[in-house]
């Protein structure tokens, strides 16, 4: 794809909010098939939300095609979540440059390790990550669960 040269990824501002709320909604009903919009609270205000982490937004000819965000926890630890791309533009690279950006954040910020949890079921996340270096620590109510160490 041509648009994807012009692929960028910034921080999240405030103007995204729809766009990447939608976005994210997208991908659950993707993978889930149907969605239970009161289990994502954390979507109404992502500026709030995320605060104390870093939400990075990727756009490709204009379009938010794609987000992940780090949540930093205690101990040197940060957690991956709410990462996203849009279904016309998945395996042409966006979800690997998004949480390459976030691991060049976490090890900016001396992050020395990375968790993250993803459904067991979605086979082609589970090996996303496998492919991009984490390794499974655990299997707990359908859910696999991944660490990183930067």
């Amino acid at each position: 794809m041509d648009d994807f040269t012009k692929l960028t990824i910034s921080i999240f501002h405030p103007a995204d909010q729809a766009e990447v709320k939608n976005l994210v909604l997208a991908g659950l009903v993707d993978h889930w098939g149907w969605l239970d919009p009161s289990k994502n609270p954390d979507l109404d205000d992502i500026a709030t939300q995320y605060a104390s982490g870093v939400f990075l937004v990727a756009r490709q000819a204009g379009r938010i095609v794609g987000a992940g965000a780090l949540i930093p926890r205690q101990g040197g630890v940060a957690e991956v979540v709410r990462m996203s791309v849009a279904k016309d533009v998945r395996r042409l690279g966006i979800g690997k440059s998004i949480l390459s950006e976030l691991v060049n954040h976490a090890r900016q910020a001396g992050i020395k390790r990375l968790i993250l949890e993803t459904t067991s079921a979605w086979q082609e996340v589970v090996e996303f990550y496998l492919h991009y270096g984490f390794r499974i620590t655990h299997y707990q109510d359908g859910d696999t669960y991944f660490t990183l160490d930067l």
